[in-house]
């Protein structure tokens, strides 16, 4: 899927495939890189994540900007309207957890950890990643935090899937995930509020290195608009 989604993106920024050009079908695009259709719609839908396609029903997948957006889009949600979600939920409902959590949650915590610590599949870690923020959630003690975060998953999921092939975050994320846990196993409040701000920061940061180009500068001017 990476090596798709790089050739594919690498020939958008390079103009080969134009503003308003068609790109080829999925069977055409499998049969070229040798990968199945699955692989290819995940390729796809990580250009239109990253503002570069759309797909239209029946028609195709279609180019429409020359470079990267700067606020990609999950589903319904955008990458900023994420992560200004998160900085005032999850940061919150951490340091809630610390003081709250029962014995099942840091158990269940814990086992989540190790299985993401484990686990090769992308897929499967990103399930398991969405499942820890909701324990997280429902371990503050506040029922709300839980519900947002259940209704932002998908979109979660889906820019979480983005980072780990595209940002390799995976390895990052589990290390900031332990110190998460172990701050909140303490009791400390404090810590846990930090470790929670200290992922999202990185989570952010690793989006904007993905969205700029290699050198550093902003992507291309779209649409209009830089």
């Amino acid at each position: 899927m990476e090596a798709v989604l790089d050739h594919l993106r690498g020939a958008i920024e390079r103009g080969e495939y134009a503003v308003g050009d068609k790109l080829p079908s999925e069977a055409a695009l499998g049969k070229e890189f040798e990968v199945s259709r699955s692989v290819v719609r995940e390729a796809l839908r990580g250009l239109q994540a990253l503002g570069l396609t759309v797909s239209r029903t029946g028609r195709g997948t279609f180019v429409t900007a020359a470079g990267p957006d700067e606020n990609p889009v999950f589903g319904p949600y955008s990458a900023r309207d994420l992560i200004e979600v998160r900085r005032h939920v999850e940061v919150p409902a951490a340091g809630y957890a610390a003081l709250r959590h029962s014995s099942d949650d840091l158990d269940m915590l814990t086992h989540l950890l190790e299985r993401m610590e484990q686990e090769t599949d992308n897929t499967a870690w990103v399930a398991l990643d969405s499942l820890f923020h909701i324990t997280i959630a429902q371990a503050s003690g506040n029922p709300v935090f839980g519900k947002v975060i259940e209704e932002i998953r998908d979109a979660l999921a889906r820019q979480s899937s983005l980072l780990n092939q595209l940002g390799d975050r995976r390895s990052g994320s589990n290390t900031e995930h332990r110190e998460i846990v172990e701050a909140i196993s303490g009791g400390s409040q404090e810590a846990a509020t930090r470790a929670m701000a200290f992922h999202l920061e990185h989570v952010e940061a690793a989006l904007t290195s993905i969205v700029t180009n290699k050198n550093g500068r902003r992507p291309r001017e779209q649409n209009g608009k830089s």
